[in-house]
């Protein structure tokens, strides 16, 4: 129940920082080139900041849904050591996927939030000028694949951990019939050992 419970939430938080980074990705600055005749120059105007907040705070979702699969599964290295398997093998294949999709998503909404910021002062441009700076399209949208990248193979790896921890051991110790055991219950052959032995 615990494990269901923390799996919905982790897909409830890379819901949301896919439905954040998306509307950034819609909401990026646009600029206009205004000309002033007074000044005779020209300069950029930019639209509103609200692209850059949606990025941080998607950004933000998507670090707190990954750092909490990892503490579940305890980042797959602090834990008990699981037992040889398939599904071991998988987890740790998704576990170092997982890693790689994050990262690249967190540097595409950590770089869209701060390239969109910095586009949003109107700036003079010379003349001639050439056409004004914007962020360029693509970048939330990316952020936004590997957010949805990240959520399925974060679900895979948590399913796989969970397989690979509740595998049984291929063996017991102590399990089945000792030799010790088998002269206890049966002196008569620790006696004909004994014979052949003094035989000999």
């Amino acid at each position: 129940m615990a494990s269901t419970l923390v799996i919905a939430i982790v897909f409830l938080l890379d819901v949301v920082a896919f439905s954040l980074a998306v509307a950034a990705e819609q909401r990026r600055n646009h600029a206009s080139r205004v000309n002033d005749p007074a000044s005779n120059s020209s300069y950029c105007r930019y639209d509103s900041d609200v692209a850059t907040g949606l990025g941080v705070i998607s950004f933000l979702f998507l670090l707190a849904s990954q750092l909490l699969a990892m503490v579940v599964t305890r980042c797959l290295c602090c834990c008990k050591a699981l037992r040889p398997s398939s599904s071991r093998t998988w987890a740790i294949v998704l576990f170092i996927t997982c890693w790689v999709f994050f990262i690249i998503a967190e540097i595409c909404l950590l770089a869209g939030s701060v390239r969109n910021a910095y586009h949003t002062k109107p700036t003079l441009l010379p003349n001639p000028s050439p056409s004004c700076a914007m962020l360029r399209k693509g970048i939330f949208g990316t952020g936004a694949a590997f957010i949805d990248f990240t959520g399925i193979v974060s679900f895979l790896f948590s399913l796989s951990h969970s397989k690979a921890k509740d595998t049984p051991a291929p063996y017991a110790r102590g399990s089945g019939i000792t030799m010790c055991t088998l002269l206890r219950s049966n002196p008569s052959i620790l006696e004909r050992l004994k014979a052949r032995s003094a035989c000999r």
